[in-house]
């Protein structure tokens, strides 16, 4: 059990966002065991709530191109509503991620332009040769949702485990009707996130730095 866990634990330091693939695909079986592997999350009910629309090849490069497009013509409309705010501590760790990227990357403070670009690269999915798109059914509200956080979570194990990167994404999820319109998604199910895979580019300067993880000290309170 002590080799479990010290295995899980290193997987989980050892996974990252990765913002810069490779454009060499995943093959299909290596796909399909990240899938064997996530499918197994524990879920409300047994559930199981979550629908993929998995791409590759030419598919990916349509998607790139559209969701582009749409990013440069119009304002996100997310199916489940983006945070009203960051306050506190959680704005502390969300500006430094996000000045952490821009250091990586050469994006000096108040370079707008600089930033404007790098955020345009969620559209272009990082360079990933594959994206799912991750939906639930409006029906099952949050906890729907929430089922589909654990199982994001759990793919984006598995493919470290297997040595593929990954990256969650809320921002394409930001483009609802164009991803419903674009795969016939229906009407009855809500867009949750994308999850962009692929090889990891290990020279990408956005691949350089970790995010900081908070004590569990600072987030569990005991009582006995």
């Amino acid at each position: 059990m002590t080799d479990a866990y010290s295995a899980f634990d290193a997987l989980l330091a050892a996974r990252h966002s990765c913002r810069a693939f490779r454009p060499d695909p995943v093959p299909r079986a290596v796909i399909e065991r990240i899938l064997q592997a996530a499918q197994k999350v524990p879920s409300w009910c047994n559930a199981q709530p979550w629908q993929l629309v998995l791409t590759s090849g030419a598919e990916t490069e349509r998607l790139r191109a559209a969701l582009l497009a749409e990013a440069d013509a119009r304002e996100p409309q997310p199916d489940i509503a983006f945070p009203a705010r960051y306050s506190g501590v959680y704005q502390e760790r969300r500006r430094g991620c996000g000045w952490q990227l821009y250091e990586a990357l050469g994006v000096a403070k108040g370079d707008r332009a600089g930033s404007a670009a790098q955020m345009r690269r969620n559209f272009a999915l990082f360079g990933a040769p594959h994206c799912a798109i991750v939906s639930t059914p409006a029906d099952l509200g949050t906890y729907g949702a929430i089922d589909c956080g654990a199982y994001v979570t759990a793919f984006a194990l598995a493919a470290e485990a297997l040595g593929v990167a990954s990256i969650a994404q809320a921002a394409v999820a930001g483009f609802a009707p164009l991803l419903r319109l674009h795969f016939a998604i229906p009407e009855d199910r809500q867009i949750v996130c994308a999850i962009s895979f692929g090889y990891a580019d290990p020279d990408h300067p956005a691949n350089a730095f970790r995010t900081p993880r908070a004590d569990p000290a600072e987030v569990v309170e005991w009582r006995a």
